[in-house]
């Protein structure tokens, strides 16, 4: 596709959120370190992102800040740079704007820290990188489709047109895809954004506006994993498919 460049080197893993749904869980253990199948939500991430070749992970941490630091202490790759938001929580894109620094001015996979998913044949990652194109596209979402998934149980976030680019779902609409917590950013969808804490809707919305922002189906499982109950919603769906 003209206009692409290399493939994305560096990354964002989200990991400052309270997990408030997350109870009995969350008062002790963040929700990041939750167990899966006997590894970490945020291992899961971090392992699949090394295996895509991505270098540099930034990790921002707040609630239960120290034990997310030591868990990841041991970790030999990716390497990991911390993005402290102790003394404020900035929300989703807050924390991605005040680690831009530490991510460079090339595009970047974005990550959340609880999102976990069971690859088809060619690992999402790679799905991702292949098909982003700075050209065209401020912001890639893998997506989920709504029926599909473990754990999900609302009524969706984008509707996706023939070319790949999202139209986000109206107030009383049904649409087929939920956002699965993964993507490919450009440093430009910050271009102009608010100082302190702020949500990264807005900045999709305005990617949308613009018709920049494209979503790539995701190929095998999705498993949100929101609370307790999903958890062993999780732990079944990988028993089962291993």
């Amino acid at each position: 596709m003209a206009g692409k460049t290399m493939k994305p080197n560096r990354a964002i893993v989200l990991a400052a959120g309270l997990g408030t749904r997350m109870r009995p869980h969350n008062g002790h253990v963040p929700k990041p370190l939750v167990q899966i199948g006997g590894k970490s939500l945020i291992d899961y991430s971090l392992d699949r992102l090394a295996d895509a070749g991505i270098e540099r992970v930034v990790v921002n941490v707040h609630h239960l800040a120290d034990a997310v630091e030591r868990h990841l202490a041991s970790r030999k790759r990716p390497h990991i740079v911390i993005s402290d938001e102790r003394a404020e929580l900035l929300g989703t894109g807050g924390g991605i704007a005040k680690a831009l620094p530490q991510l460079g001015d090339a595009p970047f996979f974005l990550v959340n820290s609880d999102t976990v998913w069971l690859d088809g044949v060619k690992p999402n990652f790679v799905r991702l990188a292949d098909a982003f194109d700075p050209a065209t596209m401020d912001a890639l979402l893998l997506l989920a489709p709504t029926t599909e998934s473990i754990g999900y149980t609302g009524r969706g976030d984008f509707a996706m047109l023939p070319d790949g680019r999202l139209r986000r779902r109206a107030e009383s609409e049904v649409v087929p895809f939920v956002y699965a917590g993964a993507a490919i950013l450009s440093p430009a969808l910050f271009a102009a954004a608010p100082a302190g804490a702020f949500p990264l809707t807005p900045l999709f919305d305005r990617a949308g506006a613009m018709d920049r922002l494209f979503g790539l189906r995701l190929e095998g499982l999705w498993m949100h994993v929101g609370t307790p109950e999903a958890v062993a919603a999780a732990e079944a769906a990988l028993a089962a498919a291993h």
